[in-house]
């Protein structure tokens, strides 16, 4: 099966007022059938600032993952915008929406989120996890403004499916009728989760996520990187992500002359794969957001 090579389209805001109005398109698709939580975030500062940075949430997620993180860097200054992914956040948490997604849905999301966000902030940063990490990844290799792109737990690869597999496993993904399997086997729906969140994940969704996962890749071994700096961030105790998939990608990077940074949180502090959400259990943003956001700022 080839690989389908996902190009950006980019059509940057020209001004503060234009990235408003398109902001304001953005959270216009959030309908009534959209949880309160789960529509677009955006934190302005009534003006274009020097920075801005945008964050994109993981599968079966939604922006309110990244709100605390995103409140965070606006008291630093930042214009924050954190979209909704295609298909996430509905009340139903039981929809069967997410079957749709597609990779080109979610590069399309990228490059409208980044083309705001140029006219949100002088300097733009770029941040995901998991899913929200492949995205990331996408703007690294593929748009050249961002200052700086920053993959959390980026979803490159999933455990427990062995690395020569993912391509063929891919394949059989897209091709095949779709299965809803449960994030927690044992309590279904009645497991614990944000009311804009879903129990359930989608294997066409993730064929998705790894078909656009392959395309950076792809890209990555013709062609440096886009964006000017990278960073890296893997968490050694992660359950759900291939982090030898991002080394992978790191090194392709650094082969093609790529400024990029890693850092791995060390397995002792026994973080979940959502390093993010401050309502994870087991979580530690007293210790993740700090480490976070010196990577996105550069210390300033």
């Amino acid at each position: 099966m080839p690989i389908k090579i996902l190009h950006a389209n980019p059509r940057p805001a020209g001004s503060y007022a234009e990235a408003l109005e398109r902001a304001a398109a953005l959270r216009a698709r959030d309908t009534d059938e959209v949880h309160p939580l789960g529509q677009t975030a955006l934190m302005v500062h009534g003006r274009r600032t020097e920075r801005a940075i945008v964050f994109f949430h993981g599968y079966t997620n939604s922006p309110a993952q990244f709100r605390k993180l995103g409140e965070a860097l606006y008291e630093r200054g930042y214009n924050v915008l954190i979209p909704r992914l295609p298909h996430h956040g509905l009340k139903d948490r039981l929809t069967a929406d997410h079957a749709l997604l597609t990779a080109g849905e979610l590069t399309a999301l990228a490059d409208e989120a980044v083309d705001i966000a140029l006219g949100l902030g002088e300097q733009v940063a770029v941040a995901g996890l998991s899913m929200g990490g492949v995205m990331a990844a996408w703007v690294a290799q593929e748009r050249p403004e961002p200052v700086r792109v920053v993959l959390i737990a980026p979803g490159l690869g999933v455990r427990p499916l062995p690395r020569w597999l993912t391509r063929a496993a891919t394949h059989m993904m897209l091709r095949m009728p779709n299965i809803f399997l449960w994030w927690d086997p044992a309590l279904k729906d009645k497991a614990p989760g944000s009311p804009s969140t879903y129990p359930r994940y989608s294997t066409h969704a993730v064929g998705q996520m790894l078909s656009l996962s392959a395309s950076v890749a792809a890209r990555a071994r013709k062609v440096a990187p886009a964006a000017r700096s990278i960073v890296v961030v893997t968490n050694a105790n992660d359950k759900s992500v291939d982090n030898g998939a991002a080394h992978e990608q790191v090194a392709l990077w650094r082969a093609r002359g790529g400024n990029v940074e890693a850092y791995q949180f060390p397995a002792e502090l026994g973080l979940p794969h959502d390093l993010i959400d401050p309502a994870q259990a087991n979580g530690r943003i007293d210790v993740v957001y700090p480490v976070l956001i010196e990577r996105i700022t550069g210390g300033h």
